[in-house]
């Protein structure tokens, strides 16, 4: 990982734990419910190949919720859009397991210049779900936006994605119809307010 792609933020962990040293080329360790380890990056231009084999472990309805549109393959120009991040304004961080040799999800952070609002969209790979990847993940990308100054959180969300619907209604997003397409649904986090505790993690 390049200088420019080293996170602004100290290492973290989910819970409250004090962070653990890390190898260099990670910028967190986090810890879902089921005690499943999980070593996180932000992506690298040499990224692709990784992406392209990750993708071909996501279940066709994943790929349609995360890209809002049904397709058979992820296309090299969206690929390209999880790979031509900023570090700033932008960022695709990638979630390995204990190994870190299995990419098992992805998290793209995308914030307007002014930092009012960022859009959030998860995948994990169909074989790691329901372990807890997606509240940790989220949780993090929450904090990684409050501690860039984004005000807002975002998610557009297919109607019938009601598991990440359910995820993110629990960790305190407010779901509403997306404007002009009754298919969607955008969900919404207030960052600067004051934060709702997550008791409960979710199976995401």
């Amino acid at each position: 990982m390049t200088d420019s792609a080293q996170p602004s933020a100290p290492p973290a962990t989910t819970s409250g734990q004090t962070p653990t040293l890390l190898l260099p080329e990670w910028s967190a360790e986090l810890t879902t419910l089921s005690d499943l380890r999980l070593n996180v990056r932000p992506t690298s231009p040499d990224d692709e190949a990784l992406l392209v084999e990750f993708f071909t472990h996501v279940a066709p309805d994943d790929v349609r919720f995360r890209f809002l549109t049904p397709m058979k393959e992820v296309r090299h120009d969206q690929l390209k859009t999880l790979l031509d991040v900023d570090h700033s304004n932008t960022e695709n961080f990638l979630a390995f397991d204990e190994s870190g040799k299995t990419l098992v999800a992805t998290a793209m952070l995308a914030a307007e210049p002014s930092l009012e609002r960022a859009e959030v969209a998860i995948a994990i790979r169909s074989d790691f779900k329901h372990r807890g990847i997606g509240w940790v993940l989220l949780q993090y990308v929450a904090d990684q936006a409050a501690q860039r100054g984004i005000k807002t959180l975002e998610s557009i969300e297919c109607r019938d994605n009601r598991e990440a619907i359910a995820l993110e209604t629990e960790m305190g997003f407010t779901a509403t119809t997306c404007p002009g397409d009754a298919t969607l649904v955008l969900v919404r986090k207030d960052l600067a307010g004051p934060q709702k505790p997550a008791s409960v993690h979710g199976a995401g």
